[in-house]
């Protein structure tokens, strides 16, 4: 029974998404717009495989302790490893960056209150603005991951990936202050 769960679709889905991660870095090392065509087409894949493995082991009452382990750290391992890569190549760079780096704090700030809250077993579910700020992301590093290569066919490809953080980074400051007032009466009563 244990190993139908680990090896249930929704986690392979998961696992996948994980393994995309250093995939979509060493695009990187290449030179040339393949390699950010490829960059683009892994990170669009573990992107929907975001969707498919929450929406699948809901349907299917395959949800297990494990996937829910599993499933936000791989959002924050792709979400974070394209960030910084996009930041080291120069796609995200000057003022822009700090738009990645709030995505990057409000990631880890919301990863660690998750865990302090549940310690004391409560729950903070994710709210409808938090899943658009998700989708924004990945739409935004999404264009971003194009870049260059997209700016030859679409000449604003970039352009609009970095307008597309900065909006994903307004939503980030907002659901992240969500998160925080709801789980502060915890902190302060611990």
């Amino acid at each position: 029974m244990k190993r139908k769960i680990v090896l249930s679709l929704p986690n392979l889905l998961t696992y996948g998404r994980i393994l995309a991660v250093p995939a979509v870095a060493a695009c990187f090392y290449f030179e040339g717009v393949t390699a950010r065509w490829i960059a683009l087409g892994l990170f669009i894949v573990a992107a929907i495989t975001d969707f498919f493995d929450g929406y699948l082991a809901r349907a299917w009452q395959q949800q297990s302790a494990l996937g829910r382990m599993l499933d936000p750290i791989a959002d924050k391992l792709l979400v974070s490893v394209s960030l910084l890569m996009l930041a080291a190549d120069g796609t995200i760079g000057n003022w822009s960056l700090v738009a990645a780096i709030i995505i990057l704090c409000r990631e880890i700030l919301v990863s660690g209150l998750r865990e302090f809250l549940a310690e004391l077993q409560v729950s903070v579910p994710v709210t409808k603005l938090a899943k658009w700020k998700t989708t924004v992301q990945l739409v935004a590093i999404a264009f971003l991951l194009a870049g260059p290569a997209g700016d030859t066919i679409f000449p604003y490809t970039t352009l609009t990936g970095l307008t597309a953080l900065w909006l994903a980074a307004i939503l980030t400051l907002y659901t992240g202050y969500d998160y925080f007032r709801a789980g502060i009466g915890h902190l302060i009563t611990e």
